[in-house]
């Protein structure tokens, strides 16, 4: 594992959207990768469907 993330990434990614299986598949992605899980998801609900959110981080990315 490098020091940087692949492809351009920023070390610091805030992925959202409907919560479904596209969005947990994006979440597995990042993990895939190489990012770690930084925080809880959270959710809201748009009067039509719930949205997720969950943040991940490159491994040694300090969290401030």
């Amino acid at each position: 594992m490098t020091d940087q993330p692949p492809n351009g990434l920023p070390s610091y990614r805030l992925l959202t959207g409907p919560d479904d299986e596209k969005f947990c598949r994006r979440v597995s992605e990042a993990l895939d990768l190489g990012f770690r899980l930084q925080g809880s998801p959270a959710v809201t609900f748009d009067g039509v469907r719930v949205i997720a959110a969950q943040a991940v981080v490159w491994p040694g990315t300090t969290a401030g």
